[in-house]
């Protein structure tokens, strides 16, 4: 028996407990469209923009925990995701794009949208850069195992985006249902590596020896769901815990041996214990360069003389960076549970670094303390550091956060305590200006149980405010706190620091600072919307907000100060060859009044 290939897809995608499918409309997908609007399973969320869809997508996968399913057109809606679907990939997140091409009887000819100047029918290769496999699907009889070969992947190893490309005529064609039934034979779940005792023994050795071991952790820790592990890890041995940005809540922030984040946006504090440390074993880390100072080893890490152990899922991330004396590649969650076992029946009781904790404790609280002045300030525009101490004084512990780029990025992984494991989203690999505001979309339509706030800039929400169209539609009850500092501040103040210039990083009208009225926008578009005008108005909307459980958007202009670092970026020196020239206390010139 034949059926349309549209119609096994939908039926396919079923039987994968697909839920979502995220897009764009487009000529070459309303077979599949049409097929959509018959499921009674899958939710199709449609969007003003693929990029909007992308990171939805996105954040969909990393609140769900599973992969995500994007449905874009050709030429300009493949183009308009490829932002959103990099910044995906960057972050490890599994996502499967399924994408509409020219008929395949018109290869050659250059149809209408087609991307073909250097070579025709090759508009998959776009995404050749940054997804783990494009496929074209060239004949319909080889689309099932296709599709089966794309979940696969995406979710095998370490996860990420892949594409399948499909010419449109193709999604009309019939094919035998028993090629995509002999599917179902196929396992939809892989075992992952794990660690050999003897290995995980060598370890736990190495760490129970050392005067100063340090535990550095990446976002592999929450891709493989191995925070429980973690932490009884750490507890057991007393390891202090150093993170990335993407391995911010790894562990609670109030945990006592959370250290925090490392590189350029860390304490010297922080940076000095890795610094010092004899031991690091690193664990789902790139060890990227804004998290390590440029990986320059006066800053955050020396290697060597500390030595370092590394696990993580992907290969090619083992000695990237750094020398290791040992390299291992396992799942997380599964090394982790090796580990603790090891480590028990090495160490049945464990090890205890009372002046450790106290340590960490007593510099938690200096910095704290010296943050509070700002914190509980009532100074309009509001300092950021307010913002966000009013927001995490407002959120209940399990609440859902994406940040953009800039303060709510940087400041959020500074200083802003993220109290759950995995509650935390932020674009850590691309750092992609304009993912934060539509991530949070996805992520409550995978958690709708959650509160889920999104800490953005007035730059990032700028770009695209139609996402707030689907927010309408769907009923998607998310707060989006613009933290509106007229400006595309940090980036204005490195420019002010370096080159005493703000020029086409601040917003402007006939010389003064210039704002959309975004609360206005948001009831534009039919949902609820605030400006915030005193300091003291904030935390009151934001409870409001909450308590309505219905999408709202909470404008609130911020002075544009950089987030406080004594960090390293060796950009600063790329600026300024020979000066020591730094961004902190530059902010007064373009900040908003």
């Amino acid at each position: 028996m034949k059926e349309l290939i549209s119609t096994q897809l939908v039926r396919y995608l079923e039987a994968r407990g697909v839920e979502h499918v995220f897009g764009l409309c487009g000529h070459t997908n309303i077979a599949v469209l049409s097929e959509l609007a018959k499921s009674r399973k899958i939710k199709f969320v449609n969007t003003r923009h693929e990029q909007v869809a992308a990171h939805m997508a996105d954040g969909y996968a990393r609140a769900g925990k599973k992969t995500s399913v994007l449905l874009t057109h050709l030429g300009p809606g493949l183009t308009n995701a490829a932002t959103g679907v990099a910044n995906a990939a960057l972050d490890s997140v599994p996502m499967v794009v399924i994408a509409g091409d020219v008929p395949s009887h018109y290869h050659g000819k250059h149809p209408h949208q087609e991307v073909n100047l250097h070579s025709d029918a090759s508009q998959y290769e776009i995404y050749r850069p940054f997804v783990k496999r494009a496929w074209r699907v060239d004949h319909a009889h080889l689309f099932p195992e296709t599709l089966e070969k794309a979940f696969a992947l995406a979710e095998a190893g370490r996860p990420g985006p892949v594409l399948v490309d499909v010419p449109m005529d193709i999604f009309s064609m019939e094919i035998d249902v028993e090629l995509f039934a002999r599917l179902r034979l196929n396992t939809k779940v892989l075992q992952r590596p794990s660690l050999d005792d003897e290995t995980a023994a060598a370890i736990v050795e190495k760490l129970a020896a050392a005067k100063s071991p340090v535990l550095y952790v990446g976002g592999g820790i929450m891709l493989a769901d191995a925070t429980s592990e973690l932490r009884a890890f750490a507890d057991h041995l007393q390891i202090p815990v150093a993170h990335t940005v993407m391995g911010k809540g790894a562990l609670p922030d109030d945990h006592p041996l959370v250290l925090g984040m490392t590189g350029f946006w860390g304490t010297k504090f922080i940076n000095e214990k890795c610094r010092a440390a004899d031991w690091i074993l690193g664990l789902g880390t790139r060890f990227s360069e804004a998290d390590c100072s440029s990986w320059e080893p006066e800053y955050t890490f020396n290697f060597p003389p500390t030595k370092l152990m590394h696990i993580d899922i992907d290969p090619a991330e083992i000695g990237r960076n750094f020398p290791v004396e040992i390299g291992a590649v396992a799942d997380l969650k599964a090394a982790l549970t090796v580990l603790n076992r090891v480590a028990r029946r090495l160490l049945p009781k464990g090890i205890q670094r009372p002046a450790l904790v106290a340590e960490i404790a007593a510099a938690r609280a200096a910095f704290v303390a010296g943050n509070r002045q700002h914190a509980e300030s009532n100074a309009y525009p509001m300092r950021p550091e307010r913002i966000l101490a009013d927001v995490r004084a407002v959120l209940p512990r399990d609440a859902l956060i994406t940040t953009d780029v800039g303060w709510n990025k940087n400041g959020v992984g500074q200083q802003f305590p993220v109290l759950e494991p995995g509650t935390i989203f932020t674009p850590g690999g691309y750092a992609t200006m304009g993912f934060g505001a539509p991530a949070a979309l996805g992520a409550k339509i995978a958690r709708p149980d959650r509160v889920v706030v999104a800490l953005v800039g007035d730059g990032g929400f700028g770009q695209n405010p139609a996402m707030l169209a689907t927010a309408f539609e769907e009923d998607v009850a998310v707060v989006w706190v613009i933290m509106n500092n007229y400006a595309f501040g940090t980036i204005a103040g490195l420019e002010m620091a370096h080159y005493g210039t703000t020029f086409g990083t601040v917003f402007e009208k006939d010389g003064k600072p210039y704002s959309p009225d975004f609360a206005a926008i948001a009831k534009a578009y039919g949902i609820d919307g605030v400006r915030i005008n005193a300091a003291a108005e904030f935390r009151p909307a934001l409870e409001r907000a909450i308590k309505a459980n219905r999408p709202c958007v909470i404008d609130v202009v911020m002075q544009n100060e950089p987030v406080p670092t004594a960090g390293h970026w060796n950009i600063m020196d790329i600026y300024s060859p020979g000066k020591k020239v730094h961004h902190v206390g530059t902010g007064d010139a373009v900040h908003a009044d």
